[in-house]
């Protein structure tokens, strides 16, 4: 006889902890585990943030949250309303974890470690008795008159009266192939949160200089974004990159991620905005380099002599700067054309677009429209949010309405 237990969840990452904590807290004395194919536990948690955990955003209205996110924004309205990032705070909070919110809204513990969340949740699911299980995959799921049967990757078997998916995105795409298997539709999944690949000499050598903020769009369609913007090896990334993959990413995924970006480093104070600052350097300054930097303008030298360079400015003071090199100038300053030739992972923020067909589950329950006694939460769905701790507000939301409607309607 397979052992039974009243909740199973698949993933052990942050919707399946939480999940877990939540129907276990609401059920005392029922029998919940979660099932972790690798050999550990909330690893997305201990890499996000640079090691610190993004836990939410400080975002408390839930329409004006759902707008940070790509997919997935009008089903979490009436979800948010039952969980809300106020809520989050107060749940960790009051579980000993206190939280701190800097200037861009992010929220972070005050230990600036993600350790403290992984001790709170590891605690707080040894607290209500939660079983956890490594190493422990999950082959097929088939369901029976009131119990689910799970054949699990060393062959032995699980009942459970209820099942919660929390596998996260496409990097650990079981939870989709699982729902799949049992009648789900599944929407190709697609990266998001990526870094733009570019090779150009006015980026070379500069990894690490950052601008803030600048806009950014590409051309040809709808997508732009504003934030700050961070040179890399690779080529741009930064929030302001990051959101534009995001909201952009299946059409960069149909364009093969080779496409033109546009980055006005002047924040879109516009050509005749930028054009009168430059004129006001050369009566201010007429004896000074051009390259050797500009005031009133928030740009790092080193990107500046590049552009400088780009705009095929030499060794001329400001009081030479002929009109034409002017021009120039400006349009590297307000729309500097970059060819983007792939993408890079951004680990810390690794997401995807696509999952469960949102149509297919009810996000007052978080169950199965399709198949009663399944529940979704997290990156399994077709759900996914720009950076800045929106997929974790997520994930606490939608499992914590998962975890409870199960236990509400155990018997």
């Amino acid at each position: 006889m397979p052992e039974a237990f009243d909740f199973v969840v698949v993933g052990g990452g942050a919707a399946g902890f939480f999940g877990a904590i939540s129907f276990a807290r609401s059920r005392p004395g029922s029998r919940v585990v979660i099932l972790e194919k690798t050999g550990s536990v909330l690893g997305k948690v201990r890499i996000s943030g640079g090691g610190r955990c993004n836990v939410t955003h400080a975002c408390f209205e839930p329409r004006v949250l759902t707008k940070n996110y790509p997919r997935g924004g009008k089903s979490l309205i009436g979800a948010f309303h039952r969980w809300s990032a106020s809520d989050t705070v107060d749940w960790f909070e009051n579980h000993g974890v206190k939280l701190k919110t800097e200037s861009d809204g992010r929220m972070f513990p005050v230990t600036d470690s993600s350790e403290t969340i992984i001790d709170c949740l590891l605690g707080e699911a040894e607290k209500a008795g939660v079983e956890v299980v490594l190493r422990t995959g999950v082959d097929t799921i088939t369901r029976g008159e009131d119990k689910f049967f799970l054949k699990l990757s060393d062959e032995s078997q699980l009942q459970a009266r209820s099942i919660l998916l929390a596998t996260g995105g496409v990097r650990n795409g079981s939870g989709q192939r699982l729902a799949g298997e049992m009648g789900h539709e599944i929407i190709t999944a697609a990266p998001s949160l990526f870094t733009f690949n570019i090779e150009d000499e006015r980026l070379d050598q500069l990894a690490g200089v950052s601008v803030n903020p600048v806009k950014a769009f590409i051309p040809g369609t709808s997508l732009k974004s504003t934030g700050p913007c961070l040179i890399t090896h690779w080529g741009l990334s930064g929030p302001a990159i990051l959101k534009l993959s995001a909201w952009g990413a299946r059409e960069l995924a149909e364009h093969e991620y080779r496409f033109d970006v546009t980055v006005d480093w002047s924040n879109g104070r516009g050509i005749e905005a930028i054009n009168e600052l430059l004129l006001a350097n050369c009566v201010a300054s007429p004896k000074k380099q051009v390259g050797s930097g500009v005031d009133g303008l928030s740009i790092p030298v080193r990107l500046w002599q590049r552009l400088v360079k780009a705009a095929g400015i030499g060794e001329v003071t400001w009081a030479n700067l002929s009109k034409l090199s002017r021009r120039a100038l400006v349009n590297q300053l307000t729309a500097s054309a970059f060819a983007v030739n792939g993408k890079s992972m951004n680990k810390e923020e690794f997401v995807t677009a696509g999952g469960v067909n949102l149509k297919e589950v009810n996000f007052k329950t978080m169950e199965s429209r399709i198949i009663p006694g399944l529940y979704f939460a997290g990156e399994v769905l077709d759900i996914d949010g720009v950076t800045g701790g929106f997929n974790f507000q997520a994930a606490w939301t939608t499992s914590k309405i998962a975890g409870e409607s199960a236990a509400a309607l155990a018997e």
